[in-house]
């Protein structure tokens, strides 16, 4: 009664929702994948009896590969809800790579699966009801609610409860995320930590480490950096030889950030340069222009300031400096890493105040390290396993 019910008010809102999307249609962000969702255009079945793995958007798919990667290539079906999304599983199964249909859809749409396996938050009913339905063994992985979700998900406690109903296994990312989900109906629920801890990416190459103490501003936002130039500043005056390499989150904003650097070091007397035309990090303070390149950073510094948590931003992934075992300092608003960061022993978290006194004396800083055990892909990966 509960899923037909459900599939009529979806209907409905299938139907209203029709002038919106063939208005957003026509935007370059939602060409493709509003009407593949909607309408089904140039978005036919995936193919039946395989291993279906779905996220949302491009850092969960970016998550998942690691795991999707353990499986042959013609067990893959694969599933996104984002256009970002779906360009990263396109890679890793371009024959049997679908945008997921709105959920009323999926009763004309989906094919019987051996397993389903969903990535995070993704809880579309008719998803889980559905495969569940035809025979697949249903996941839900790297499982997390949020401070901030926490309340909406109690409020349809009700609802979820009867989604829960159709999930065989969960695996979340902490016990916090155990007990909420365990209460909104989930069963078998197991802690197994944040999948990136599993898939920490690593140096590309080897950069060339200059002489002295090398400070990584990483991943810095607007309204950071100042703050940060400044802590550098009075770490220099007790370590002469000193240097910093400044990595800025977004590109866009390079150019914005070198004028910034440029203009600090001048009144300091520094050398500065620019990582894409030097090609080094020999200079007292470094522009890191060029993409990809952060983790190289991190594998030849003394010590990271990770930008993110400065302002209130959600903070940022500390695991791929955590595995080099140097000291970390970031900020105290990293709501958005909580689960990643109890992965990680050791990071100093202070205000954006207190960050000029914090990285003055390094050495009272702690190293950082790993807290994983055991890895998450392959405790998932035997699971799904079992069940076929």
């Amino acid at each position: 009664m509960f899923t037909c019910c459900y599939t009529l008010a979806g209907g409905a809102l299938w139907l209203a929702s029709l002038p919106f999307v063939l208005l957003f249609s026509f935007k370059e962000k939602y060409r493709r994948s509003l009407p593949a969702r909607f309408f089904l255009w140039r978005n036919p079945p995936l193919q039946g009896e395989g291993i279906w793995f779905h996220v949302c958007s491009f850092g969960e798919a970016r998550a998942l590969a690691p795991l999707i990667e353990r499986f042959a290539p013609g067990q893959r079906r694969l599933s996104a809800t984002t256009r970002t999304g779906f360009e990263v599983i396109r890679e890793l199964a371009p024959s049997q790579s679908r945008y997921l249909p709105f959920d009323p859809l999926l009763w004309f749409w989906a094919r019987p699966q051996k397993a389903l396996v969903v990535m995070e938050a993704e809880l579309w009913y008719l998803l889980f009801a559905l495969a569940k339905r035809r025979g697949a063994a249903t996941f839900l992985i790297n499982a997390r609610i949020s401070d901030r979700s926490w309340p909406r998900y109690r409020r349809f406690a009700w609802f979820y409860r009867r989604l829960f109903a159709h999930v065989d296994r969960v695996f979340a990312q902490s016990e916090t995320d155990r007990e909420r989900l365990e209460a909104l109906g989930a069963r078998h629920v197991t802690v197994t930590g944040n999948l990136k801890l599993g898939q920490i990416p690593r140096p590309t190459r080897k950069l060339q480490k200059p002489e002295g103490f090398l400070v990584c501003a990483a991943s810095t936002h607007e309204g950071e950096e100042g703050a940060i130039l400044e802590g550098f500043r009075e770490l220099k005056r007790l370590r002469p030889e000193a240097k910093m390499v400044l990595v800025p989150r977004h590109p866009e904003r390079f150019e914005k950030v070198w004028r910034t650097v440029r203009s600090f070091a001048a009144l300091q007397g520094w050398s500065v340069g620019r990582f894409s035309e030097s090609g080094d990090l020999e200079a007292e303070l470094t522009l890191m222009d060029a993409l990809g390149e952060l983790v190289n950073c991190y594998a030849v510094s003394d010590l990271v300031v990770l930008g993110g948590a400065f302002e209130p931003i959600g903070g940022h992934n500390a695991a791929e400096a955590a595995q080099f075992g140097i000291p970390i300092v970031t900020g105290p608003h990293h709501f958005n890493q909580k689960d990643l960061f109890a992965g990680i022993e050791g990071i100093t978290v202070v205000e954006k105040e207190r960050l000029a006194e914090t990285i003055r004396y390094p050495k009272l800083l702690p190293p950082t390290r790993l807290k994983l055990s055991e890895n998450p892909l392959e405790i998932i990966e035997k699971e799904i396993h079992n069940v076929l």
